[in-house]
C-alpha cells in the first residue's frame, strides 16, 4: 500500500520521467512568506489566503504551509454537508488577483545586458546585468524590503522588494546587503552591492513578478 501511495504522489512508477511537484512547504528559521512565495513561484496573497494566515508575519520554523488550494474533492465534501440548508449561504468567489499599478520601473545597475529573460542554464527567470563587483545595485521602484538573505538557493544573497500588493523584484549575486526586512526605498535607491555571479564574473540577477509569475523585465525597464 506504501508503494502505492509513493506512486501517486510521485505522478507515476513507470519507467517514464516525471516531475515531482511538492504541495506542502516546511518553514525554515529565517525564512519569510515572501521568500517562500518566490521559491515556489506562487503569489504571496494567495499562499496566505491558503493557508488561512491573516498576517505574512506569523510564520514560525516547523509550521507546514500549503502550496496550492485545498483539492477540489475536499470543497465537495464542505459543499455537501450544507446542502439542504435554505439559509445557508452560497460560499463567495476568490477574489481575482490584483494588478496594478505597474510601477515606474528603472534599471537596478548601469552594466551591460549579459543575460536575457529565458536563457537555458542557471537561473532563467529575469535578466543579468554585468559592471564590476562592488558597484551599485539600486531598487527598480520604491517599495518595502521584504526578504533579505541567502536561503534561496542559486540566487546568492538576495533581496526582494514588494512595490505593491501585485509587483515584487528580486535582486540576487549581491556582494553585500545595504537594507534590512521591513525598510522602506524610494525608486532609484542603493540597496546592495554587485557581486559574482556561477561564472565567477560580476553579476547581478534581476526579476520581476507580477501575482507570483515572471516577468521579461526588458518589457518593462525602459530603453537605454
Amino acid at each position: 500500500m506504501a508503494g502505492l501511495v509513493a506512486c501517486a504522489v510521485l505522478a507515476g512508477c513507470g519507467g517514464e520521467s516525471f516531475r515531482w511537484e511538492p504541495t506542502v512547504h516546511v518553514v525554515q528559521s529565517g525564512e519569510t512568506l515572501y521568500a517562500i512565495a518566490w521559491r515556489h513561484g506562487v503569489n504571496h496573497r494567495d499562499l496566505a489566503r491558503w493557508n488561512g494566515l491573516t498576517d505574512a508575519d506569523l510564520i514560525f520554523p516547523g509550521q507546514r504551509l500549503r502550496l496550492t488550494p485545498a483539492p477540489a474533492a475536499s470543497r465537495s465534501r464542505a459543499a455537501a454537508s450544507t446542502a439542504g440548508s435554505a439559509k445557508t449561504p452560497a460560499p463567495k468567489p476568490l477574489p481575482q488577483a490584483p494588478r496594478g499599478p505597474e510601477p515606474a520601473w528603472t534599471w537596478p545597475a548601469n552594466g551591460p545586458l549579459m543575460r536575457r529573460f529565458g536563457a537555458s542554464g542557471g537561473l532563467s527567470e529575469g535578466i543579468g546585468i554585468g559592471g564590476r563587483r562592488g558597484d551599485n545595485v539600486r531598487a527598480a521602484a520604491a517599495g518595502e524590503i521584504v526578504y533579505t538573505g541567502s536561503g534561496l538557493m542559486g540566487y546568492g544573497q538576495l533581496v526582494i522588494i514588494k512595490h505593491n500588493e501585485a509587483y515584487l523584484s528580486a535582486y540576487g549575486h549581491n556582494d553585500s546587503l545595504l537594507v534590512a526586512e521591513g525598510q522602506a526605498v524610494e525608486r532609484g535607491q542603493t540597496i546592495a552591492r554587485m557581486g559574482l555571479g556561477p561564472n565567477g564574473q560580476p553579476l547581478l540577477h534581476f526579476e520581476l513578478r507580477l501575482n507570483g509569475d515572471p516577468l521579461d523585465p526588458l518589457r518593462h525597464l525602459p530603453q537605454r
